[in-house]
């Protein structure tokens, strides 16, 4: 099965949350492929997801970046003649290696770091919301997906690490591309385009990181483990190989502003469609207002939905057996979580907790707040369709239009 993301259509009732009709909100079970399920056991209790996930020692991570599915041989033939390599680092390292790294990382997502970046968020959203007030003026569609939510991350994320981004068109190509191939269950022929994709993006990830790195060590850059001038420096400082470095690097970029971007597709889409718009631009209540929608989208329609555990030892949870080589797919949102508005679960738990957690809420709730105050009268033009892959999903797009146009004063 080809899978250039999976499109789920909404076609549910009028005045149903559009979160609810996230295609991952849904039973697993009803949404993956066949092949799919032939690999992996879901497991969608909150109580049991937490407890996999607070027993690393039982439940590994060393499944969390590998494909979905198993690539074609003239697939991995392609990636290993272009030295394509993504060791364990960060989200599929266990143990002291994965603390080691992720000690360097959390440094250059601090609280106060991610406070710092508030007013820039705001600029950024408020200059894109600019370049679209004459099209909707003059009673355009425009995508906010692609023209706001898409601009900001990006930004952010090279202002936090110090890390270059490449440009705009091919990030948006390489992300998703990567995201289909790791998560996706593309046919034989689909996977040798995207590895091609991955390949580019693994070839720009080894310049960026030789320039970066290329002082460390030589008496100009920082100490072991210091915070170095851009993230890669400092992971190179403290004793991180280049090629774990790339794949830390080809990972984060991802992360850092694709599964956030669609993150705020979700939350545009839920104030949209739910009638929010105009609290969130109140200028009292509209702050509490966005972080709710957040919080309520996360609960029910986290953009990474779901994640993966390797079981590497015969144990019982609660009531459930499992046995090892068993390959888990764990409900983070939606479901049981979202009926009772439960997000403590969209970013992960325990040991592999997601370090820019509180940098997604943040860009989420900004984007939505100032996009309402600098575009009201906004409404969707269109009934947005959803895609979905093992572990991400959002609206496609996020087509909107005044509704003042047209309209007799």
């Amino acid at each position: 099965m080809s899978c250039p993301y999976a499109s789920t259509a909404t076609a549910a009732p009028t005045g149903t949350a559009p979160t609810a009709r996230a295609p991952l909100s849904d039973p697993l079970v009803t949404v993956y492929p066949e092949q799919v399920l032939a690999q992996h056991r879901c497991v969608e209790d909150p109580a049991t997801v937490r407890e996999i996930l607070r027993r690393p020692e039982y439940f590994a991570a060393d499944n969390a970046l590998t494909t979905a599915m198993p690539l074609a041989p003239a697939t991995l033939r392609r990636l290993a003649a272009r030295r394509f390599s993504l060791p364990p680092v960060l989200a599929s390292a266990s143990g002291e290696p994965h603390r080691e790294v992720r000690r360097i990382v959390a440094r250059f997502f601090s609280p106060a770091k991610v406070a710092a970046q508030s007013e820039p968020i705001r600029a950024l959203v408020q200059r894109a919301c600019d370049g679209l007030r004459a099209e909707l003026d003059a009673g355009g569609t425009v995508d906010l997906a692609a023209d706001l939510a898409a601009v900001v991350p990006p930004r952010i994320m090279a202002a936090l690490t110090g890390v270059a981004t490449p440009p705009p068109a091919d990030l948006k190509r390489w992300s998703r591309d990567s995201l289909e191939l790791f998560w996706g269950w593309p046919d034989a022929e689909r996977q040798l385009d995207l590895s091609d994709s991955a390949i580019d993006f693994h070839a720009w990830l080894r310049d960026e990181v030789d320039r970066s790195t290329a002082t460390v060590g030589s008496g100009a850059g920082p100490g072991p483990g210091a915070p170095g001038p851009n993230l890669f420096a400092a992971l190179h400082a403290g004793g991180v190989d280049r090629e774990r470095i790339r794949s830390l690097g080809y990972f984060l970029v991802i992360a850092g502003q694709e599964t956030t971007a669609m993150l705020a597709q979700t939350v545009l889409v839920t104030a949209l469609a739910e009638g929010r718009w105009a609290q969130c631009a109140d200028p009292d209540g509209g702050a509490a207002a966005s972080r709710e929608v957040v919080r309520r989208s996360l609960a029910r329609a986290s953009s990474v939905p779901t994640w993966r555990r390797l079981v590497v030892k015969d144990t019982q949870v609660g009531p459930e057996r499992f046995a090892a080589g068993e390959h888990l797919v764990l409900r983070l949102s939606g479901g049981a979580l979202g009926e009772t508005g439960d997000p403590s679960l969209a970013f992960g738990f325990g040991v592999h907790r997601c370090l820019g957690a509180g940098l997604a809420e943040l860009e989420a709730a900004l984007i939505l707040e100032e996009a309402a105050r600098a575009l009201p009268g906004l409404k969707l033009a269109v009934e947005p369709e959803w895609e979905h892959l093992l572990s991400f999903q959002a609206p496609r797009t996020v087509p909107v239009r005044s509704a003042a146009v047209g309209v007799d004063p």
